[in-house]
């Protein structure tokens, strides 16, 4: 119990690791801060591993529980000098670090900064001359049993000991506390604690007592442990591992502190006193934009106004009121808002960006603005279009504009360069994020953790539904993940990984934030290395998205978007070949082939338009302008998708327009009636609701949000509204009631209309300059086998020829190839598997500068062992890169050999030595060895594996698909393409004869198993879908190459799969109709001649012919006999294959004799041209004697 003068509130934790201290802590900032308003406890300290990650939200949660924060980390400490990197400062010292005020805040952030930036070598270190520096306004606790002055009392070092307590003494005087702490296990604890009661006592420095809490609650324990077992990498009943010893690093109450430490009870109320030293006010409503320097004697909205109307004059004929008026409006309010340094910021970044004509795009609400298209930052009219730009900026809302702006990948870099040396290293940064451990993560590792079979997680985690979010909570609503957990080691799984759930796991770099500030960052935000690991980058913020804008710092996205980039080098190679003075902003946007092409629903590779089910619904809607194409961008997402069918109907007059009410007419005519864009929900309100089109948008965000209260006082807004500008009540409710589920679910214009404008360009690059952007298209591809392999594959179907890799003529990347009358494609090197682009260079080089190789020996001469080892050298063979050097299967065999060549080769390069030929001048050759190959002739269906493993795509042609076009000529209800199933009749079940290059098992959301088969056709793969029930039949032919399988076509908006219901092995040894078939006809089939014909039949002649008579020849009738020739089961497949390689006019049937019956089967598929060629053929597998010619 307390003593009667001790409260709740008498005792501060001030040494606490949130989840923040990556894998080591595991306190959630919500619940650390509640856990410490149930203590009681008036205030409360956030010190974790070396950084202040979690110091915003922190701050503000502990704010609204009325909870003092004191922000602080625990900091590494280098035992010399930070920036010094050797082997003995693997171990920093830890130091506990509290801000007191505002001045130590910014301390904080400048010491992280230095150990992320300078002093990281293993950990981010500073040092005490760093520290010393950046004194001002921050305590200091001596640290825990890993500080320095622990690690000197340790050691026995009595001086060392004593100077550094002197020194922390001396440099921050009654801001330097001796802390104390205990926890079983840890060695040396009481020693250092007594010695440091001592100090206390000799030298009046205080002491304060902390606990080293790394969890909320003192059951977390366990799960705390498997946390750590994840940062070691290592498992729980590994007897090596690290772990803590006891269970008592939570955050305790009072009472258990002072049952505790009852005899230092002066470390307790010395929490207090440093608590009430503690005040730091962040002020996080202050907007910190950058600083424009603008010509001298003018104002930052002076320059910006004369720039705007500078390019409204180049962008604008006349000066129509109605232009002049809403540029005059958005200057208005960019001056009212203080934002005119921010325009210009932007203005700056893409002049430099249009000077060194890098693509580039804006996303999001900022293509609706005026100013920006004047600018030149967008490149689309929002007149044009009709766009509000009040979804972008406005005075109600007075929120910071968010302007995205997209540029090819490969140049982000550039313009992030360009900034640093523009406004400075210390003013631009990168943002920060968090990854956090998804539920299928946590189940998975969890299972590591605990040393239990990984099956164990797998199971769970398969059924775990792959939606974004979903929680283990979720699956709980599963009956097969609740039946698991009747066994002890899922439900102990299950346990820890919904308590490690949604922990933060990592660190990373945002793929597009950007921030630049008119002061130092520091004085602001904590800064440390970029996660991408390139020196040249910004460094990254500590704080995340939110935290950022807390601060006030201004978001920039400068996004690397791969299609600006495809577009990019599609314009390169128009302008080196076709037409140096090609403009992509100059092209028609009324271009009639890139319409047909659209109309065709030829979108593959169309930037937003290549899902099967958006093609389908392009092909339907057959877009006449660019305006078309931004409605099916936005109508193409769950919630409008309802919708397009009647979008399309509409706009052919097949289904009549209907307005919610005639007053929206004019709002929605663009859109034949349906609300598609957060811009027409806008108008409504304004037409309606009386609405200005800012308070239009604060009702927009309110509508997405779904916050009843707030929903409720908009509604009575609306109607009120509504009767004044004099609409009834009941049509005042329901219009409200129609744009409430669209302001959550329609699409920003703006958005939609840059979109389409990139998929516009996409598309015309594709319809008029083919070859020029499908190379670019396969450039975007360069490692990614599978995508390569389906735009070669639609290359395919056009006229192009895309020609395999070659030594002598490919280049590293996809190049066109240039012959006298046609361009084609060639395959590039540094897409090869196992071939880096450093030894594709390094060849190209040699050829650029040497002419091509022309034979194996003169390859392996001018070749060096650093560019070709064993695995290029497969890969270069396998590949059919170096078939003019040798046949592939001869080139493998010799792999050893051929290295060996180039490895002496290199050598005697590079051992500068004289031979004898030197003698006589350059022109003698120092000879080579021959390469005698042995001789081999490399099949068909090696060369097609090898080019898949190497490639991912063969060019050699497919022996499977050759046999797989006989089958479906000789029976037309085998489909082997994926043309003939989009052909089928969708109501019966089909049969498909493909060969199976994957599967997958899955867990559906409904916990229920099913299996994904990939089967390749002669056109493409098709996906075949196997449900639960059908599971256990699959093993018999699943792994064969080739199967036959039937099921049903089922088409999800444009995506076409099977539907399984039965298959099995197939082999192209069998007979061509299989003999399963073949016994079927029989039994089926109605007999030409019956058993009651018997008699009748005997009687009739079968003449044979004389063979100069065959010229005669009605039909050709082959007899066979079950019991005799039933033992070659080839035997139909070798006929079949006879008949067809003798394609004529004649008619061939076959009569089977099959115990008493006779059956007749006709071939119409073979009809044959009746020679001598064909006589040998049929003589040499079934004897004349059963080949008859019927005049």
């Amino acid at each position: 119990m307390l003593s009667k003068n001790k409260t709740l509130n008498s005792f501060v934790h001030l040494h606490n690791h949130s989840e923040y201290s990556l894998l080591d802590g595991m306190s959630n900032l919500k619940k650390m801060v509640t856990k410490v308003k149930e203590n009681s406890q008036s205030a409360i300290a956030i010190t974790d591993h070396g950084n202040m990650y979690g110091a915003i939200d922190f701050y503000k949660l502990a704010k609204e529980k009325e909870i003092k924060p004191i922000i602080g980390l625990e900091a590494y400490v280098a035992k010399e000098d930070s920036y010094k990197k050797t082997s003995d400062e693997k171990s920093p010292y830890h130091l506990t670090l509290l801000a007191e005020n505002h001045t130590g805040y910014q301390n904080l952030m400048k010491l992280v900064t230095h150990s992320n930036l300078n002093g990281f070598y293993y950990k981010p270190r500073i040092d005490k001359n760093i520290l010393e520096k950046n004194s001002e306004g921050i305590i200091v606790l001596s640290g825990c049993p890993s500080s320095e002055l622990s690690r000197a009392i340790i050691n026995e070092d009595h001086k060392k000991t004593k100077n550094t307590y002197g020194w922390f003494h001396e440099v921050f005087k009654d801001n330097f506390y001796l802390e104390i702490m205990e926890h079983i296990g840890v060695p040396n604890q009481q020693k250092i604690n007594e010695e440091l009661i001592r100090i206390n006592k000799a030298n009046n420095i205080p002491y304060v007592i902390t606990n080293d809490n790394h969890y909320v609650n003192q059951e977390d324990h366990k799960a705390h442990e498997l946390l750590m077992c994840l940062q070691t990498n290592s498992n729980i009943n590994d007897p090596n591992r690290f772990k803590f010893d006891d269970h008592n690093y939570h955050i305790k109450s009072t009472e258990e502190m002072y049952q505790q430490w009852r005899e230092l009870e002066q470390g307790l109320s010395n929490t207090l006193l440093i608590a009430e030293k503690c005040n730091i006010e962040l002020d996080l409503s202050k907007s910190l934009l950058p600083k424009y320097k603008c010509p001298e004697g003018k104002s930052s909205m002076e320059y910006l106004r004369e720039l705007s109307y500078k390019g409204f004059t180049k962008k604008f004929d006349s000066n129509e009121s109605k232009l002049i008026e809403r540029l005059e409006y958005e200057l208005d309010v960019i001056e009212k808002t203080k934002f005119p340094d921010y325009f210009l910021v932007c203005w700056d970044i893409f002049k430099f960006v249009n000077s060194k004509k890098i693509l580039s795009a804006v996303r999001g609400s900022a293509a609706a603005s005026l100013v920006l298209y004047c600018l030149e930052v967008t490149r689309i009219n929002p007149m044009e279009h009709n766009l509000v730009f009040e979804r972008f900026l406005n005075l109600e809302r007075r929120e910071m504009p968010d302007i995205d702006m997209d540029f090819e990948d490969d140049r982000r870099n550039e313009v992030m360069k360009y900034c640093v040396d523009r406004y400075g290293k210390d003013h631009i940064a990168q943002i920060i994020t968090f990854g956090t451990m998804g539920a299928k993560a946590a189940v998975r590792d969890v299972t590591r953790v605990l040393d239990l079979p990984l099956a164990v997680g797998d199971k769970l985690a398969g059924i775990i539904p792959t939606k974004v979010g979903t929680k283990i909570k979720d699956a709980q609503e599963i009956e097969e993940f609740r039946s698991l957990q009747k066994d002890s080691d899922y439900k102990k799984v299950v346990e820890f990984a919904t308590k490690l759930e949604g922990t933060i796991r990592h660190a990373s770099t945002h793929a597009a934030g950007v921030i630049i500030s008119q002061d130092n960052l520091t004085n602001d935000v904590p800064l440390q290395r970029s996660t991408s690991g390139e020196d040249d980058s910004p460094p990254t913020t500590q704080y995340a998205m939110g935290a950022i804008a807390d601060v006030g710092l201004l978001k920039m996205d400068f996004l690397g978007l791969t299609n600006l980039t495809i577009i990019g080098k599609t314009i390169e190679l128009i302008q080196n070949s076709i037409d140096e003075n090609f403009d992509i902003y100059n092209i028609s946007k009324e271009d009639k082939n890139t319409f047909d092409l659209l109309s065709e629903g030829d979108t593959f590779g169309v930037f937003q338009l290549e899902s099967a089910g958006m093609r389908k619904y392009i092909k339907d809607l057959k877009p006449s302008n660019i305006s078309d194409i931004a409605a099916m961008i936005a109508l193409y997402r769950p919630g409008p998708m309802e919708h397009i069918d009647r979008f399309i109907r509409s706009k052919y007059g097949k289904e009549k327009i209907k307005y919610p009410h005639e007053a929206l007419k004019e709002i929605l005519t663009e859109t034949y009636g349906i609300i598609v864009y957060q811009d027409q929900v806008l108008k409504i309100a304004q037409a309606f609701g009386g609405y200005t089109l800012g308070e239009a948008d604060i009702l927009r965000k309110a509508m997405g949000k779904k916050i009843k209260e707030v929903m409720q006082a908009q509604k009575d807004t609306f109607i009120k509204g509504s009767l004044e500008k004099g609409f009834d009540n009941d049509i005042a409710n329901e219009i409200f009631d129609l744009i409430e589920p669209f302001a959550g679910y329609a699409f920003n214009k703006a958005h939609s209309v840059s979109y389409a404008m990139i998929a516009y360009w996409t598309a015309y690059f594709k319809a008029n300059y083919k070859i020029e952007y499908f190379t670019s298209l396969l450039n975007s591809y360069i490692s990614n086998f599978e995508k390569i392999s389906d735009c070669i594959t639609e290359i395919r179907k056009t006229n192009i020829t895309i020609k395999n890799p070659s030594i002598n003529y490919s280049n590293s990347k996809f190049s066109i190839e240039e012959d006298t009358d046609n361009r084609s494609i060639r395959f590039g090197l540094s897409s090869l598997k196992n071939v880096g682009l450093s030894s594709v260079e390094k060849i190209i080089n040699e050829r650029q500068q040497n002419g091509i190789f022309n034979s194996l020996e003169e390859f392996c001469k001018r070749m060096d062992s650093a560019w070709v080892n064993k695995k290029v050298l497969e890969s270069l063979i396998k590949s059919g890169s170096l078939d003019q050097l040798g046949d592939r299967g001869s080139l493998l065999e010799s792999t050893e050999r051929i290295l060996l060549q180039i490895n002496n080769a290199t050598k005697l390069r590079n051992s500068n030595q004289t031979t004898m030929f030197d003698l006589f001048g350059d022109e003698v050759e120092t000879p080579t060895t021959e390469l005698e190959l042995n001789n081999f002739t490399t099949d068909d269906t090696q060369k097609m594996h090898w080019e898949k493993e190497i490639l991912g795509i063969s060019f050699t042609e497919n022996p499977n698909h050759k046999e797989m076009l006989k089958i479906s000529k000789i029976n037309e209800d085998m489909n082997v393409s994926i043309d003939q199933i989009n052909n089928a009749d969708k109501s019966k079940a089909q049969t498909i004869i493909g060969e199976v290059r994957s599967y997958e098992k899955r867990v559906s959301r409904k916990g229920s198993e099913f299996m994904i088969v990939k089967l390749e056709l002669i056109d493409g793969i098709i996906d075949l879908m196997i449900w639960q029930n059908k599971l256990e039949e699959v093993d018999k032919w699943v792994h064969s190459p080739i199967a036959k399988v039937s099921g049903k076509i089922n088409n999800r908006n444009g995506d076409i799969s099977i539907w399984y219901d039965n298959g099995e092995m197939f082999s192209f040894d069998d007979e061509i109709i299989p003999k399963k078939i073949f016994k079927e006809n029989l039994s089926k089939s109605e007999p030409i001649i019956t058993i009651e014909d018997k008699k009748k039949e005997e009687k009739i002649i079968i003449e044979e012919f004389a063979k100069e008579e065959v010229n005669y020849v009605k039909e050709v009738i082959i007899t066979l006999d079950d019991e005799k020739h039933s033992k070659n089961k080839h035997l139909m497949d070798d006929i079949t294959r006879i008949l067809l390689d003798n394609e004529g006019q004649i008619p061939v049937s076959i009569i089977v004799k099959n115990n008493n019956e006779k059956v007749k089967l006709n071939l119409p598929f073979a009809n044959v041209d009746a020679s001598k060629s064909l006589e040998q053929k049929l003589d040499n597998i079934i004897g004349l004697e059963n080949v008859f010619y019927k005049q």
